[in-house]
């Protein structure tokens, strides 16, 4: 979290809003401002928005505002670690047949999986959606007509589009909804003996290793529709992807559009005129990336 905010600040220093055309975030090497406005911030407090225009009133969730939230958020729980550290033998932590300090492994990962199903649903259902929240960054699939706005759950196949961003609301929600019940039944039901032992669920390292088998998927899917879509990574935040230079993606689509311009009886020269500045700057970069 200090991370993350620390290193917003220092791209809000270094970057330069004028063109977001032809020199956009993902051009200079914006790393944070990426994430940080695919999730709905999209003015600063130097009065600049990431879509050219200006802004008198960029309210505390700029992007200065969520920087110095996270760096405020990092300092607490830097005091919360001090204080767990200091008063880490609680009554809590104690089994109440022996009096000694146990940790009950099942009923914190319920604990966990409990709160992390309300963050995860909380996002989909409210934030995404725009119930209570910006929305998210949506654009076309060739990043061209990218905002911010609020966006309704694709529950059907189409949820699993890569360029379809209704799949992202209905996903949470989905993934959220299971989580919390998954966490009610973790704290409510106690494992079997042998299950207990069979799993290994005593033991911290097992724990760890679920954690990490559990962010290695989330990972796994986040790359794969990075790099097949642009639902989760919009092209006007991330940029193009080499899979997509490589496949002619933006070239396909301009040759497309100036197929169309000359059956409507447009000149050569009138039909390349409507190609927006946007698309020909992707393909342009794609092949002469210097």
């Amino acid at each position: 979290s200090g991370w993350a905010g620390s290193m917003a600040l220092y791209e809000l220093a270094v970057f330069d809003p004028s063109d977001p055309v032809l020199d956009p975030m993902w051009r200079q090497g914006m790393f944070v401002i990426p994430f940080m406005t695919r999730l709905g911030i999209t003015n600063s407090w130097g009065g600049w928005s990431i879509s050219g225009g200006t802004v008198t009133n960029p309210g505390i969730w700029s992007y200065e505002g969520v920087a110095g939230a996270h760096i405020v958020f990092s300092g607490l729980c830097f005091l919360a670690a001090i204080w767990h550290w200091v008063y880490w033998d609680l009554e809590i932590f104690c089994d109440e047949r022996t009096g000694k300090p146990s940790l009950d492994l099942p009923k914190i990962f319920g604990i966990h999986l409990f709160l992390a199903g309300v963050a995860c649903f909380g996002f989909g259902a409210f934030h995404v959606t725009g119930l209570y929240g910006p929305g998210i960054w949506v654009s076309d699939p060739y990043g061209l007509t990218g905002k911010v706005q609020a966006v309704n759950p694709a529950w059907g196949a189409e949820g699993f589009d890569p360029f379809v961003p209704g799949g992202i609301a209905s996903h949470h929600i989905a993934a959220g909804t299971l989580g919390i019940l998954a966490g009610l039944f973790h704290l409510s039901v106690r494992p079997p003996q042998r299950l207990y032992k069979g799993l290994r669920m005593g033991n911290i390292e097992t724990v760890l290793s679920s954690s990490i088998a559990a962010v290695f998927f989330a990972a796994f899917v986040v790359a794969g529709t990075m790099w097949y879509g642009s639902a989760t990574t919009p092209i006007e935040l991330f940029g193009p992807t080499r899979y997509q230079w490589d496949q002619g993606y933006f070239q396909q689509e301009i040759y497309r559009r100036v197929s169309d311009g000359l059956a409507e009886n447009l000149s050569l020269s009138e039909a390349w005129s409507k190609i927006p500045e946007k698309l020909a700057f992707y393909d342009y970069i794609g092949n002469n990336p210097a």
